[in-house]
């Protein structure tokens, strides 16, 4: 053709698929002789090595018997690797051997275990060479980065600009299965705000599995008895189909909402995820309220754990979402027919709406949103890999893929990846069905034979390219791993983090590919000061009034008391209450007037009974109740608004100046504030009230006003009006107010029963700087906060006085939503004036954690 002429010859550019190297230095041979000639020259013909150059080599060491040492050693190694523990003789492999191949293993389910029981994580070796180690609920747990335990500066500059992961696989899932109105008798009875107790909006959406929801679990009984943990509670979508049912009697089984209090009386599967500290006791609960149940309507309710199946991953972060978009990619392409989710609340979706949108900005997902996916393998992906996988698949990106609940079809046929993962296995890849088993990732050994083969096949070095091919069809394991994303917010509905729930056996695949991306790893400690720079409770530090808190402060305490005896006494420091002496409160109420106002005795003043009430008058209490056993924590803490509001109205103490049960919280708070609201005819007399022996605190955030650094397990106490004008008056600023030293050791006494409790001075002197104690500080600052804050508890009805005495004290214009409240370090004489913030009056619930 006449186009022939033009066409340009194309010449391959790729190299050989062989070389003979024969041949190639028969070609090069002039340049060789060349090269040796120039070498020779520089040297002098001289090719010795030099003395100084010289290195002793091992040809000396040709002992027979050391040869066949070493030889046997390896044997051994190679040996024990290969088999399973307990298959090889303990007596000739070395333990460190042993423990080795223990640690490389990656089963389906369980926790590797030492001598004593106690289990190990699965990134237990990572940690272990970075971290300090400490044994804490029956796990080896990193308590933080190596040191003395600072760096606080580094980790929140790390929240602010980068991403922080932490390993949570401690915290167990209790699986509940059963009908499910059931279901929800059974949760009436351990938690306080169920999802029966909420608004229909929001119950529809925790009910149906869109979101998750955050509760208190209690002993049977609740509200009135013991709290025993803060719990998240996920429910399995409603379309999804339970493992015993099939796909046909799935597609009728449609939740229609919530009636009244008609329910679904289908199959539904619950989970209940609960500390590790608290597993025990929250297991046994659950178990004999679904015994109740059972016995009561005649039913199957399945209680069980779920403990060594599922792991928990959480990350926190300003670029924690660039970190999971990097990370989890879809493993197949799926239909953009997600459901339609607004901006603020998932409970307003439609249900028939088929719209769609493509979920690219973390702003459009709802606060405790659960989104469920099915992604690849990350070891798999390479930073160009993530970035191509992301444009070709388009719409089914990673958080337009799965949100929550997906179009009925997709849930019903659970046919998230065309590759079935195995035999015997979930060939749904649908993590609720974790029970019947879930394929483990394919080995690391695989993969790296894998890449060095594709490596050989790009320099073209060898002709096996199908190598890599048959090592990965004949190879055991998955190349995609199902997975539940959840989105983690505080009491007001800010963004604090995500959550990663996957099989227990995919832990390591994605720890090693978050952090090789950047993400820092998060101990004990660490994790600590994250929840206090976000304002949410840590536990079980911040929830005095469970058994986990006494536990661990026990722990604390016997730690703190053999390190002070390893120290000679002259060096000794100060010894202090690890555990706080809450009923040190009590105490000083009764024996002491709280010094707001006038000489007269706070507690005859608003009516309070003491300990001598009859016990006729405990039966009546409602809130109170809760806490008639003889603990170590004397009270109740309220975290709902309507827990808070009963226990006004049971003690006729609506008159007090504390307003959790306003609708509009924030123009009636201003408008009381300013006076603009008048108290009934008869409120703003001081009526006597029952209060029944028990205390109620509440949890206060508690800002320095002017300097002063806040410790763990610091006293709070009241004020007088004198004493806020020491810092708050315009003229110099002459210390504050200060103790004597000799009083800072007398302040609490320990008893010879082990308890601490507060000493009341005799002398006249003393008892002018001393303040009586209302509360007590869980978590200090934390060093390098812009903001710092501290969480606290105190109790209401004195926080309530100290509000109503200031505000009486200053113009209406001057007033402060904060109260004023003293706070001293244990072994510190100065007291420190701080702003206190009752979390109540700011949201409905105070059940976040972190």
């Amino acid at each position: 053709m006449a186009t022939d002429g033009f066409r340009r010859q194309q010449v391959s550019s790729a190299p050989p698929r062989k070389i003979n190297v024969q041949k190639f230095a028969e070609s090069r041979g002039s340049e060789l002789e060349t090269l040796h000639s120039i070498v020779s020259n520089r040297l002098n013909n001289d090719f010795r090595s030099r003395r100084s150059k010289r290195r002793r080599t091992t040809a000396y060491d040709n002992q027979a018997a050391k040869k066949r040492c070493r030889k046997k050693r390896k044997l051994d190694q190679s040996n024990a690797l290969t088999l399973p523990p307990g298959k090889y003789d303990k007596k000739n492999v070395p333990r460190r051997i042993r423990r080795r191949a223990e640690l490389k293993m990656n089963l389906e389910k369980g926790f590797c275990t030492s001598g004593d029981g106690t289990k190990r994580l699965r990134t237990h070796v990572w940690h272990a060479k970075r971290f300090t180690m400490t044994k804490l609920w029956g796990y080896y747990l990193p308590l933080g980065l190596q040191g003395r335990g600072r760096g606080s500066r580094a980790v929140l500059k790390w929240f602010r600009d980068g991403v922080l992961v932490h390993d949570a696989s401690y915290h167990v899932a209790i699986q509940l299965e059963g009908p499910e109105d059931s279901l929800l008798s059974v949760l009436g009875m351990v938690m306080v705000s169920p999802p029966s107790t909420r608004s229909e909006t929001v119950s529809h959406s925790v009910i149906s599995g869109v979101i998750y929801d955050n509760a208190m679990l209690h002993h049977l009984g609740a509200p009135l008895s013991k709290p025993i943990a803060p719990v998240n509670c996920m429910w399995r979508p409603s379309g999804q189909p339970n493992r015993d049912n099939n796909a046909a009697d799935c597609e009728g089984d449609e939740f229609n909402g919530l009636e009244g209090t008609k329910h679904s009386s289908t199959d539904r599967q619950l989970w209940v995820w609960i500390h590790a500290s608290a597993l025990t006791e929250a297991y046994d609960t659950m178990k004999l309220a679904c015994q109740k149940e059972m016995e009561g309507r005649g039913i199957v309710i399945n209680c069980s754990s779920l403990e060594g199946q599922l792991a928990k991953l959480e990350l926190v972060g300003s670029k924690a979402f660039q970190l999971l978009q990097r990370t989890l990619i879809p493993a197949t392409r799926t239909r953009d027919t997600s459901w339609k989710l607004m901006r603020h609340s998932a409970a307003e979706a439609d249900v028939d709406s088929r719209s769609t949108i493509h979920l690219k900005n973390e702003e459009e997902i709802p606060s405790h949103a659960i989104l469920s996916l099915n992604v690849k393998d990350p070891r798999t992906l390479t930073e160009k890999g993530n970035t191509a996988d992301a444009e070709d698949l388009g719409s089914a990106s990673i958080l337009g893929d799965v949100l929550g609940t997906e179009d009925n079809e997709h849930i019903i046929c659970g046919q998230f990846s065309d590759k079935p993962a195995g035999s015997g296995k979930i060939r749904a890849n649908n993590l609720w069905d974790v029970s019947s088993g879930v394929s483990p990732p394919v080995e690391e050994a695989v993969l790296c034979n894998e890449r060095h083969d594709q490596k050989r096949n790009f320099f073209c070095l060898d002709d096996s390219s199908s190598g890599a091919l048959n090592t990965s069809s004949t190879s055991q394991g998955s190349w995609s791993c199902p997975i539940m994303l959840l989105k983690n917010s505080n009491g007001r509905g800010l963004h604090v983090g995500w959550s990663v729930i996957l099989p227990l056996s995919w832990v390591k695949a994605f720890w090693i590919s978050l952090v090789s991306k950047g993400a820092h790893a998060l101990g004990l400690r660490e994790k600590r000061w994250i929840s206090s720079e976000v304002g949410l409770p840590y536990f079980p530090s911040d929830f005095p009034d469970c058994n986990a808190y006494l536990c661990l402060k026990e722990t604390e305490a016997a730690a703190s008391n053999l390190k002070d005896e390893l120290r000679p006494p002259a060096i000794r420091p100060l010894k202090v209450p690890i555990l706080s002496p809450w009923n040190s409160i009590r105490v000083a109420l009764k024996e002491e007037s709280v010094a707001v106002g006038d000489a007269e005795s706070f507690w005859q003043q608003h009516g309070v009974r003491s300990d001598s009430s009859s016990n006729s008058e405990c039966g009546n209490s409602d809130a109170t109740l809760a806490g008639c056993h003889g603990d170590s924590f004397d009270g109740f803490v309220a975290r709902t608004k309507f827990s808070l509001t009963n226990f006004l109205n049971e003690i006729q103490g609506c008159h007090l100046r504390m307003y959790p049960y306003v609708a509009d919280k924030e123009t009636s708070f201003t408008k009381s504030m300013r006076g603009e609201i008048k108290l009934e005819p008869g409120q703003d007399q001081l009526a006597r009230f029952k209060y029944n022996r028990k205390l109620c605190y509440v949890r206060v955030l508690l800002h320095a006003y002017k300097e002063g650094f806040l410790e763990e397990g610091a006293v709070i106490c009241a004020p007088r009006l004198t004493d806020i004008s020491l810092w708050t008056r315009s003229d110099s600023f002459d210390g504050g107010l200060q103790m004597p030293q000799s009083a800072v050791a007398s302040y609490f006494a320990e008893q010879s029963y082990g308890k601490w409790e507060v000493q009341i001075p005799e002398d006249a002197v003393l008892r002018e700087t001393h303040r009586s104690p209302i509360g007590f500080v869980t978590t200090g600052f934390v060093r390098g906060s812009k903001k710092p804050v501290a969480e606290a508890f105190c109790e209401a009805v004195v926080l309530a006085r100290l509000r109503e005495e200031q505000w009486d004290s200053v113009p209406a214009k001057q007033r402060r939503k904060e109260i004023y409240v003293l706070v001293r370090n244990l072994r510190s004489s100065a007291y420190r004036l701080a702003l206190a913030t009752i979390v109540l009056e700011h949201q409905e619930e105070d059940v976040e954690f972190l």
